[in-house]
């Protein structure tokens, strides 16, 4: 074995914890042995001193720091994504429904389209007719026709999902490409599958006839007068409110002959008067 040298020696005294002493008077004659622990200071300097380095630095968060590494973007950024993929959703979301209603409303008014009323014209009630001489508004002598009748119409609406409103342009009673007496259907709301029979007044006063007048028989002598009425009339059916509506306008013409001496009233047949598409 090697010896020990003093320096050795003197290291371990040094380093060895001084032991405890003995206590005389122990119970049973036993040796009693206190063990000193290690005095806060030196404990604290050495755990100081050994872990100074190694312990990371304290902070009032309670964790400690650490760098965190970006992986995406900036939450603004995200934030404006997001914000234009909805209002992308919102416009084509709008312009859907837009497409949607618009076929919606296309295919209700293609249903409605071929209800178009029946109009029948049904009679005419003379009440006045007279012709005779006379002057115009300048003095030019000439024949006077002075007119008032009543021009009865029945409307048949065979819509079963809407009413109509009905009404028409001038009505006129023509002698001789001359309209001697002029009058309008008012305009009125029919029901869905519902018959309606409306009056017309008519009236002239004094209508100058010029070179057409030769040939009409004055009242005093009688004597059937060949005219003709004719008028457009004009039906309207809103399906949805203003969104879609339906429009029908037909012209109608009659020939009639009038006989100042005959005041009953004159009927038409189904047949008598030509009802086209306007």
């Amino acid at each position: 074995m090697h010896a020990k040298s003093e320096s050795d020696v003197t290291s371990l005294a040094a380093s060895s914890p001084p032991r405890s002493p003995k206590r005389a008077g122990g119970v049973g004659g036993g040796n009693n042995y206190y063990v000193q622990s290690p005095s806060r200071e030196s404990h604290d300097g050495g755990y100081k001193s050994s872990s100074m380095q190694a312990t990371p630095a304290l902070n009032d968060k309670g964790w400690p720091e650490c760098n965190v590494i970006e992986e995406e973007g900036p939450y603004e950024d995200l934030a404006g994504d997001s914000g234009l993929s909805r209002r992308c959703q919102i416009i084509l979301g709008f312009l859907t429904f837009v497409l949607l209603f618009t076929v919606f409303c296309l295919i209700i008014w293609g249903a409605a389209r071929p209800y178009e009323p029946e109009v029948i014209v049904k009679s005419l009630v003379m009440d006045d007719f007279y012709a005779g001489e006379g002057t115009d508004h300048s003095g030019v002598p000439t024949k006077l026709v002075t007119t008032n009748c009543s021009l009865h119409i029945s409307v048949y609406n065979p819509a079963t999902m809407f009413g109509i409103h009905v009404t028409s342009g001038p009505i006129h009673l023509i002698y001789s490409e001359i309209s001697i007496a002029v009058g309008q259907l008012r305009r009125y709301y029919q029901p869905r599958k519902s018959h309606r029979v409306v009056t017309a007044v008519i009236h002239g006063e004094k209508v100058p006839l010029y070179g057409a007048g030769g040939s009409l028989m004055l009242s005093s002598t009688g004597g059937a007068v060949p005219l003709k009425l004719d008028f457009d009339l004009t039906s309207r059916g809103y399906v949805i409110g203003k969104l879609v509506r339906v429009t029908h306008k037909v012209h109608v013409t009659c020939p009639v002959v009038v006989d100042a001496k005959k005041t009953k009233p004159i009927r038409f047949s189904k047949k008598a008067c030509a009802v086209y598409k306007a």
